[in-house]
């Protein structure tokens, strides 16, 4: 039985089979995509039209060698609400912050192409990327639920458990495509999931009248409110340094993909960073949300074992028509939160569990306790703080943030002064409470 992927980055994907399988890429990204501009005050359209653009800069600048789809970056919500005030006139200074974030992003990844990766390698390690990409699953974890049910997680009647129904519809739907079905089916269980769970909706009359409403209200044609940066420098100084989490969510997600595709894409890693900065600093000067690369579509690869660029070649070119259309951007809105819930259950565990899978692939040895505390602690912090963070005199700073830094500094702290080759217990023996030689 093949395991492998079906496609990998190189290989070219018919048409016909090529639109479904990006409209799919397109349904998995758009909650994140447009929920992140709406959270920072930002144009919902101008970020869905740059995710396409920067997504296509993406795979040129890397050269078709990195398959990736780029969305609104939640890294950034904290920041950008601390110099904006959540009024949208300051939005322009906004800009500004995010085009030096990306310049500096953009240093990075000049650096790593001129010098390589090493300098990363020994920031981030397994043990950290692998931490950042499990805390990027478990801290989205909270909205799959809450769509799935409701904010209390609560089953107070008839409404709650309709709700609840649509969603287990949706994830099975997804689930049964993905493991049973054959043939070009089995490629696009997100998209058939959401076509059920909306399809179930809309038969038992639940439907938002509101969202329906919008779709017949909507233009099909519609320019985005372009914006263009202020220069402000309270706002570099606040959201610049914020390009550090890009940094290491950017290598978390190749090490992901390399160990789906059993293919090193780490040479390729200083132009994945140029390429992220690259889309970054042209939605900022657009107007948009800063890009980065998405988990949410790397879980579709997962499922799907479908690598191709050209997938998100076409994904990027129906995001850029959706961000002109109105209409067709309408339609992706009015998807209802349980069928939201219901895919994303799938999507964010298989998030969490390909960072688990980077600790496997490269032996990462739990039995030291400083690989426990790194990814223990980073873990149960980020995901304790969620997507709602914690704030300090005003400035909010969101778990995924958070336990990325976390994990980057305890990693430097505790590695002063380790041996190299540190001795380490069996796990049997970690079991029973014997302590490794190193730690004493």
């Amino acid at each position: 039985m093949k395991t492998g992927p079906l496609y990998l980055p190189e290989d070219r994907i018919p048409l016909a089979q090529l639109i479904p399988m990006g409209l799919q890429h397109v349904v998995a990204m758009f909650g994140a995509t447009v929920l992140a501009p709406i959270l920072m005050g930002f144009n919902p359209q101008v970020a869905l039209f740059f995710s396409g653009i920067g997504t296509l800069i993406f795979i040129f600048t890397t050269r078709g060698k990195v398959p990736s789809y780029l969305g609104s970056s939640f890294a950034f919500i904290g920041p950008v609400l601390a110099v904006t005030g959540g009024h949208s006139e300051n939005i322009p200074l906004a800009l500004c912050g995010i085009a030096a974030a990306a310049l500096l992003y953009g240093l990075a990844g000049i650096v790593t192409m001129k010098w390589g990766s090493g300098w990363v390698d020994r920031l981030m390690p397994p043990v950290v990327t692998g931490t950042v990409v499990a805390i990027i699953g478990l801290n989205l974890a909270s909205s799959a639920v809450a769509n799935s049910l409701n904010e209390a997680c609560a089953i107070r009647g008839w409404d709650d458990l309709m709700r609840l129904s649509i969603a287990g519809a949706t994830f099975l739907t997804a689930a049964l495509v993905s493991v049973y079905l054959k043939g070009f089916i089995r490629l696009l269980p997100i998209l058939t999931g959401v076509m059920v769970g909306y399809g179930l909706t809309a038969a038992l009359g639940r439907l938002d009248p509101a969202a329906v409403a919008a779709i017949h209200n909507a233009a099909w044609i519609g320019m985005p409110p372009f914006q263009t940066p202020s220069w402000n420098w309270h706002a570099v100084l606040i959201i610049a340094p914020i390009f550090v989490v890009l940094v290491a969510e950017n290598k978390g997600h190749i090490a992901a993909i390399s160990t789906c595709i059993d293919r090193d894409l780490s040479p390729h890693l200083g132009r994945a960073y140029l390429g992220d900065a690259l889309a970054s600093l042209v939605s900022a000067l657009g107007g948009g949300t800063p890009q980065t690369t998405y988990a949410e579509n790397m879980g579709v690869m997962a499922i799907t074992r479908v690598f191709s660029v050209y997938n998100f070649v076409m994904a990027a070119c129906i995001a850029m028509v959706l961000g002109v259309s109105p209409k067709f951007g309408a339609v992706i809105q009015s998807i209802p939160n349980p069928v939201l819930g219901g895919v994303t259950l799938v999507l964010y565990g298989l998030i969490t569990i390909m960072g688990a899978k980077i600790w496997v692939d490269a032996k990462v040895d739990f039995c030291r306790h400083r690989n426990l505390i790194v990814a223990g602690s980073s873990i149960i912090v980020a995901t304790g703080l969620g997507i709602k963070g914690f704030s300090v005199r005003g400035l909010n700073i969101a778990g995924i943030a958070f336990g990325t830094v976390l994990a980057l500094a305890l990693n430097w702290l505790l590695s002063l002064g380790e041996p190299e080759a540190a001795a380490t217990c069996t796990p049997l023996e970690h079991a029973a409470g014997v302590d490794d030689p190193a730690s004493a």
